[in-house]
């Protein structure tokens, strides 16, 4: 149940002992995890009221009370910004609400961020490389979680599985977005400290500075394109480039050069974790929302192309081009057979045997005695085969090698072929 400013302030009450409030409004925050509100005192102090709406947001909040600690004061005096500090809370049945100091400045939207000076984009750069500079030991000690690139990108893979089984998300966004996870080259950074939740609700502002950042919830050791995603889904391209400037140049690591292709995805891909979210908590409303919105990304992407989200291009569909048209033969290519008066074609086998032809039968000499009509006949019965067989041919004898034979021939040993025997005329005898 969503809780009202009024309620807020009493619940703050309980966390800070003696404050007592004056005036309470309703402050921006995440509307599916949490309850937020601005208090004034009667000393005239600010604070800020988060309550979550659920346990896993509760967890967070409580995981952020963690991470505040651990920044140290060295660590906060080396940041261009401030951050908040937990000045309470007061666990209410399972869930727990946090007071924290309120800090100067005012949320803008992401209309008044990119429509800002040019000073602004310059502040967002050097925002955005001071937590990616951070100390990575800042994350481990605190027991956070971090991911290498091949370990995050199958994180990615996994939450896209999820996804899928929904059944709601449109096919050509799913085919994009695995593609796009699946291209290892683009998935080449080199992990850093990311915020992990950040967007125009966490940046305060003012007189056109960034004054502090807020909403810890997700900070671990990750891509740092992910802190860029809500910046990129603006497509107020000359603000992106100008904040990616200043980032580049504060930054002590150079940035790779896929980043924003992956922040790009990253924001597509937020719709999608979305719906999940909403399809976990039962929220029909946020499931609709998040249709609606996968819808229209898909219709855009399929009329505009939509900004480009990894290095290959994505290859046609089994059937279709990528414009969605019949797939053709390549150019001279031809077809295998022409098509039958049913529909379907023969298929042209990838050897073809062809008979070798028999060749003309040789005359063979009559043998000594012989019937030349007999030898003829004899041929002409049998069929000529594909493969001739010569018999091998008798070797002439050496000098000096085998016996004489009555007749006065010679015939080496054990000599058994026909060829070698000698033809007796039998009147001789």
């Amino acid at each position: 149940m969503r809780r009202k400013p009024i309620e807020l302030a009493a619940v703050a009450t309980a966390a800070v002992p003696g404050l007592t409030p004056t005036a309470v409004s309703s402050a921006p925050d995440d509307p599916a995890d949490f309850d937020s509100a601005l208090l004034l005192d009667s000393e005239g102090k600010r604070w800020r009221v988060r309550s979550p709406r659920h346990a896993e947001a509760s967890a967070r909040l409580e995981t952020e009370f963690l991470v505040l600690r651990a920044f140290a004061p060295g660590v906060r005096a080396e940041l261009p910004f401030l951050m908040p500090t937990v000045a309470g809370s007061v666990r209410l049945g399972t869930l727990t609400t946090f007071v924290y100091s309120h800090l100067s400045g005012s949320t803008r939207s992401v209309e008044e961020l990119t429509s800002g000076p040019a000073s602004l984009a310059r502040e967002l750069g050097s925002a955005l490389a001071a937590i990616h500079d951070l100390p990575r030991s800042l994350v481990s000690n605190a027991d956070l979680p971090s991911y290498t690139p091949n370990e995050f990108r199958q994180r990615r893979l996994n939450e896209l599985d999820q996804a899928a089984t929904t059944g709601k998300i449109p096919a050509a966004l799913l085919r994009r977005w695995e593609h796009a996870m699946e291209d290892v080259s683009l998935w080449r950074f080199n992990p850093c400290v990311v915020h992990g939740d950040l967007h125009e609700d966490n940046l305060l502002v003012e007189s056109g500075r960034v004054t502090a950042v807020t909403g810890w919830t997700d900070l671990r050791i990750g891509d740092p394109a992910d802190d860029f995603a809500w910046l990129v889904a603006s497509n107020e391209q000359d603000f992106i480039d100008a904040v990616l400037a200043s980032y580049t140049s504060s930054r002590r690591d150079v940035p790779d050069q896929h980043l924003l292709r992956r922040a790009a995805l990253s924001a597509e891909f937020a719709l999608a974790q979305y719906l999940v979210k909403g399809l976990a908590a039962g929220d029909q409303e946020m499931v609709s929302e998040a249709e609606g919105m996968l819808q229209s990304l898909a219709d855009d992407i399929a009329e505009y192309g939509g900004r480009p989200i990894s290095v290959e291009p994505l290859p046609a569909t089994s059937g279709s081009g990528n414009d969605g048209t019949a797939a053709t033969a390549p150019p001279g290519t031809a077809s295998a057979a022409p098509s039958t008066g049913s529909g379907s074609s023969a298929v042209t086998p990838a050897v073809t045997v062809i008979p070798v032809p028999a060749e003309p039968a040789i005359q063979a000499e009559p043998a000594v005695g012989a019937q030349p009509e007999a030898n003829q006949a004899k041929h002409s019965a049998k069929a000529h085969p594909a493969v001739h067989v010569t018999p091998i041919p008798a070797e002439r004898p050496h000098a000096g090698t085998g016996g004489q034979d009555p007749d006065g021939g010679t015939k080496g040993p054990d000599d058994t072929s026909t060829a070698a025997l000698s033809v007796i005329n039998a009147k001789q005898g």
